[in-house]
């Protein structure tokens, strides 16, 4: 049977609960689950990368966020009315995370004998006065030149870039400098991320569950409303009209805290 339905799929998470873990039945069930939501964790893969640089491969979130999602159909509950597609978005995003936060193309040791290497070069040229030769760096190390020239192709992961190299941006056409972008507008600072917290809670204080989703889902989220709709099961009409019910709402909670201030 296709899950192409919601009966079809509640009766599948049904079925699923009711067998037995290791049978191949569960596991058949399972495989069709996860084909139903391969969408999501493409969706959540996609829209993450854009904010990652460009190093970063589109199909490793990808592979991150399925294990996401075999999790969190091993752990969904049905019973307790919360929506899959809810449930497992916060999973994958959580398993993209991890595997973004275990990505160090270059390894700890290496970082550590690369800082060495630099040291030693940066004082060979102060004491001597001129730029350090690799015979004279490898001499000061005490290695030998194969353990040198091996350190050397270690260390080529850290480059030194210069701050003046130029750079076309492909969207624009424009011609830029890496100084000119050293800083990045799209990281978070921590006071902003507690403060964005602080509202977000401030807002959602006494709505309902689904009218705090479609606000932390809009705006923080950034999801369109038909995107809303498909994941609260609800017409794209039915989230506008909250939504604009919602904020006049807002609107007067707002009027009032500030006459009370």
């Amino acid at each position: 049977m296709p899950l192409d339905t919601p009966e079809a799929v509640d009766a599948a998470w049904r079925c699923y609960r009711g067998l037995p873990a290791e049978s191949v039945s569960r596991q058949a069930l399972r495989n069709r689950l996860i084909e139903r939501y391969l969408d999501v964790v493409k969706f959540t893969a996609e829209r993450l990368h854009k904010r990652l640089p460009s190093e970063v491969d589109v199909e490793d979130l990808m592979s991150a966020g399925l294990f996401g999602l075999m999790d969190a159909i091993d752990a969904f509950d049905p019973d307790r009315g919360v929506k899959f597609e809810t449930y497992c978005a916060q999973r994958i995003r959580g398993a993209i995370f991890d595997e973004l936060r275990a990505m160090d193309w270059v390894p700890r040791l290496v970082r550590s004998r690369t800082a060495k290497l630099e040291r030693v070069r940066k004082t060979i040229e102060m004491e001597e006065g001129h730029k350090a030769t690799d015979a004279e760096v490898a001499n000061r190390l005490n290695v030998s030149p194969e353990e040198f020239a091996k350190l050397c192709r270690d260390s080529r992961p850290v480059g030194v870039v210069s701050m003046h190299r130029k750079w076309n941006d492909a969207d624009s056409g424009k011609e830029g400098r890496e100084i000119d972008v050293i800083e990045d507008a799209r990281q978070d600072r921590p006071l902003d991320r507690l403060h964005r917290g602080d509202v977000q809670q401030l807002l959602t204080k006494g709505l309902s569950r689904a009218e705090r989703l479609i606000l932390i889902l809009y705006y923080y989220e950034e999801m369109t409303m038909k995107e809303i709709g498909l994941t609260l099961d609800l017409s794209e009409s039915r989230v506008s009209q909250m939504h604009s019910s919602i904020i006049m709402r807002l609107k007067a909670q707002m009027k009032h805290r500030v006459k009370e201030l």
